[in-house]
């Protein structure tokens, strides 16, 4: 089991109380925000830090997808299976929070829920990426052939986080860049001030302790299940 039960609870207390402190910092830390023009923004732009938290969370969520399928076909160990597919349904849950929380900003900044750009195209090819791997674990009966596929599937498909991370930097994109530079010279704005980091950063913590909780609950869930099946 991924936390001995004791730890399990105050792991989870943690994160509790850590997710609580990070919604208060949104809601009641952060000042006004404003534009870099001093143009006071719409509050829905609190979103924002909800919705960069939980994408980064969804690659790290798949990226632990990543490593146990490269070590479930160099060990053939069905922890790393479990692990895999603990961490890809917590994953699909974190992607799909992204595509929604994306789709409510776009709304607010553009007065549309979709359009067709470049990361909000590959955010839902991301999701439908780690949709299919789960329906190929529930097509194969097999459990040794289920490990193997869902590996190779979970090791190439892991192709399309990088795709996603990259996509407003590569190609022009109507998402706002906050951090880094494009590859056609333009550039994040970034976040300036010590509140409006210090908020992210724990939003990003929050999120990715709960992860980490909802992921040790699933993998346990998952050990339980196997072990009543063999009895």
């Amino acid at each position: 089991m991924f936390l001995e039960k004791n730890r399990e609870k105050a792991f989870t207390a943690i994160t509790g109380t850590l997710i609580l402190i990070a919604i208060w910092m949104i809601f009641y830390y952060l000042p006004p925000m404003k534009s870099g023009t001093g143009e006071l923004l719409d509050s829905s732009f609190k979103i924002f830090y909800f919705h960069l938290p939980i994408a980064f969370t969804s690659y790290l969520a798949f990226f632990v997808v990543f490593i146990a399928s490269i070590q479930q076909l160099r060990k053939g160990e069905k922890k790393w299976d479990i692990v895999a597919l603990s961490a890809a349904e917590v994953g699909v849950v974190f992607a799909f929070l992204v595509l929604a929380t994306g789709s409510i900003w776009a709304k607010a900044t553009w007065g549309w829920y979709w359009i067709w750009e470049p990361r909000l195209t590959t955010s839902l090819a991301l999701f439908l990426v780690y949709m299919a791997y789960m329906m190929l674990r529930q097509a194969v009966e097999e459990p040794e052939k289920r490990a193997r596929l869902a590996s190779v599937f979970g090791i190439v498909g892991f192709i399309s986080v990088p795709l996603s991370f990259l996509s407003i930097r590569l190609w022009r994109s109507a998402h706002p860049l906050m951090f880094g530079e494009t590859s056609y010279g333009g550039s994040g704005g970034g976040l300036e001030g010590t509140t409006l980091q210090l908020t992210l950063l724990v939003n990003i913590i929050a999120f990715i302790l709960l992860f980490l909780s909802l992921l040790n609950y699933r993998i346990n869930n998952e050990v339980l299940r196997e072990e009543l099946e063999l009895r």
